[in-house]
């Protein structure tokens, strides 16, 4: 019975003390506030009741939520309370964040001014060059496939540029340049598109400087080995075009076909020398082969620049293909992870540029066959042009009066040490006299032409012509001449 009572008492001083230990585990001991001196540092995230700390820390709440309005009406509200305050640039550089976290066109739009606005007003501020990558950011979103419209991606480079140039410190730069690196590699991929459609279509001129473009302005894009060959089959074609030329001389047809054929060996060597990694450098060797042509040996610095270039692409798998498909952005799978971008403006090679060359270079191979022009000859010189210096002008016609006088008294002589290559000719003194008026003949006397008599006295001679009389007025005069008067005007005869 003693055990028994034991072994009671002790169960119910078991369940006592666990109770205890359960109750005391679950009371929480009070903590004790650390005393922070906020003024030094009132920043977001710091214990404090400044109620323009509490008026961002209520927007960033907002903007976790996805309630961006709210949010923005926070901010909005603390800038023009508190224009003073130590948040104003998180502010400011959040209200950017609530429009880029919103998405969609006007909102992507309303972010980009406000970006802007923050760079304008503190542009030495480390969140500066956080602006400015959220801006190129915001094309970076909106860029299309290569085979449709670039305006995003160019937007894009641009950009990424401009934050690479003005903040060469930020941490971000590194993040810059790889998302400038896939951006080139959309943009190098239209024009390598284009230009080889060009290729097919034989429209030569076209093909070349897209695909110049590309390799002058996008040196890391992965298939630069393919827009190299295609600028050798290019001009390739430009020396076959010429091979099958009609009615074009033998001699001519020789000289434009080395050219080009030139030209698209130095294509296919650069491919070589260039990208010695990649998948069509044994397309360049036979063809070089083919041409006759010695194949170039690349250095071990290419080598290893060019492997280290294809090792840091990713391979491109199915998965990737088939959402390639599906999503709306480009797929920048196959984009190089090292070596520096190109930060210059893009050098585009213009195909009017192209046809040019093409001109020049058929006018140089039509004169390479014409007999050089004798050492002595010497062109003459057109009638409105300067005298040469190695072909002096003849001396001036001298114009003189005749002998009778002409009234003009002026003869233009060669002066006596005149330099016969000037432009402008002296002009002597005047060497003729005006010749003395001659005495004007007279004028003969007036004479009435009516006199009383009825008769007309005959007229003196003048320079010894006879004048014709006049005739006798009076016998004009009659009766019957007289206008017919009243009624007589009717009888007709």
């Amino acid at each position: 019975m003693n055990r028994l009572t034991r072994k009671i008492a002790a169960v119910v001083l078991a369940v006592l003390v666990l109770g205890t230990v359960s109750v005391q585990a679950r009371e929480k001991k009070p903590k004790h506030k650390k005393h922070e001196d906020l003024s030094a540092n009132p920043l977001a995230g710091v214990n404090s009741r400044q109620p323009d700390k509490e008026l961002f820390d209520k927007a960033m709440i907002a903007m976790k939520k996805g309630r961006f309005d709210v949010a923005r009406l926070d901010l909005q509200t603390m800038l023009n309370t508190y224009p003073d305050s130590e948040y104003r640039m998180r502010a400011k550089l959040a209200v950017g964040d609530s429009w880029f976290k919103e998405g969609g066109t006007a909102a992507l739009t309303q972010a980009e001014a406000e970006y802007k606005d923050f760079i304008t007003f503190f542009p030495n501020a480390p969140e500066a060059a956080e602006a400015q990558m959220k801006v190129a950011d915001i094309y970076y979103q909106q860029m299309e496939k290569p085979d449709r419209d670039y305006t995003n991606a160019d937007r894009a480079e641009q950009e990424y540029r401009a934050m690479i140039n003005m903040f060469p410190d930020s941490s971000l730069v590194p993040r810059a340049k790889q998302k400038l690196r896939d951006v080139q590699e959309v943009l190098g991929e239209r024009e390598t598109q284009i230009g080889l459609y060009y290729g097919t279509r034989e429209n030569f001129a076209a093909a070349i400087a897209r695909l110049d473009t590309v390799v002058d302005t996008y040196p890391l894009y992965s298939k630069s080995d393919q827009a190299l060959l295609g600028i050798g089959d290019a001009y390739a074609g430009e020396a076959h075009a010429v091979q099958i030329a009609p009615r074009l001389p033998g001699a001519i047809r020789e000289r434009l076909r080395a050219v080009y054929q030139d030209r698209a060996a130095e294509a296919y060597t650069k491919v070589i020398t260039r990208y010695p990694m990649a998948p069509h450098v044994e397309d360049a060797r036979d063809r070089l082969v083919a041409m006759n042509r010695p194949v170039p040996e690349p250095t071990q610095e290419a080598i290893a620049e060019n492997d280290a270039e294809e090792r840091s692409r990713q391979p491109l798998r199915f998965t990737d293909k088939t959402f390639d498909i599906i999503k709306h952005g480009p797929s920048v799978v196959e984009a190089v992870h090292v070596g520096e971008p190109s930060l210059d403006d893009p050098k585009r090679t213009l195909a009017p540029d192209v046809t040019k060359q093409n001109i020049a270079l058929f006018k140089t191979a039509v004169d390479a066959g014409k007999p050089a022009a004798p050492a002595g000859a010497v062109t003459p010189t057109g009638p409105n042009e300067p005298p040469r210096s190695d072909q002096p002008s003849q001396a001036p016609l001298q114009l003189e009066a005749p002998a009778g006088g002409t009234g003009v008294g002026v003869q233009v002589v060669s002066a006596p040490n005149a330099d016969p290559n000037a432009v402008v000719k002296p002009v002597g003194p005047v060497s003729t006299a005006i010749p003395a008026a001659e005495k004007p003949a007279e004028a003969p006397d007036q004479v009435n032409d009516v006199y009383k008599s009825g008769t007309t006295p005959a007229q003196p001679a003048v320079n010894g012509k006879q004048k014709k009389p006049k005739a006798d007025l009076n016998d004009e005069s009659s009766s019957k001449k007289k206008k017919k008067k009243g009624i007589s005007k009717l009888n007709p005869f």
